[in-house]
């Protein structure tokens, strides 16, 4: 099954498995990029967030003329912080960003019981390396590029250039098969 991409510069389609690395500057404007990934030819989405909380992401989405019917999200910052949370059909929680097998488990769950073209969003691997590690974090990259496969969906993962060393950003690449580069001042390449 292909997918349409809407993100400039890169291919109009990718196939059902691939895994986009998003490499962007620390202060980038990423929120364009991932909700033109997510918006586009999808029946459904999963958006795993370890930089802001759920309604941070309604917000987002709601700004950026998402379809929210579509959407799921996997809060991480919530629990760890001690905001007041409801669970819902559409909102999940793990305890903390660090909590890696929880994360990989919801994702899981969001593939298993979803039909259609569906989409991942994670926001962002930079955020996994932070609270876990980078070892950790690569290892639950790869779990979840292989559960993409799996179930012939696509993600975009965000990853800061800024904030790791290059052979870190290399091991990173690796991983992938397409990589958008989105500079500071809003441009976009990719390399598929």
């Amino acid at each position: 099954m292909d997918y349409t991409l809407a993100i400039e510069n890169t291919p109009d389609t990718i196939p059902g498995g691939t895994g986009i690395l998003l490499l962007h500057p620390s202060i980038g404007e990423t929120d364009r990029i991932d909700t033109d990934f997510l918006k586009t030819d999808t029946d459904h989405f999963l958006v795993v967030s370890t930089r802001t909380t759920a309604r941070e992401v309604e917000q987002k989405l709601e700004h950026y003329d998402v379809d929210e019917s579509r959407a799921v999200i996997l809060d991480t910052l919530s629990v760890d912080r001690g905001y007041s949370r409801r669970g819902s059909n559409h909102v999940h929680y793990v305890s903390a960003p660090d909590d890696l097998d929880g994360i990989v488990e919801q994702v899981r769950n969001f593939l298993e019981s979803h039909d259609g073209k569906l989409r991942v969003s994670v926001d962002s691997v930079t955020e996994l390396a932070y609270y876990a590690d980078v070892d950790r974090a690569y290892e639950a990259t790869k779990r979840l590029l292989d559960l993409l496969d799996e179930h012939d969906a696509v993600g975009l993962f965000h990853l800061s250039n800024e904030v790791h060393e290059e052979p870190t950003l290399e091991r990173f690449r690796e991983l992938f098969e397409g990589v958008v580069e989105l500079d500071v001042g809003g441009n976009v390449s990719s390399e598929f």
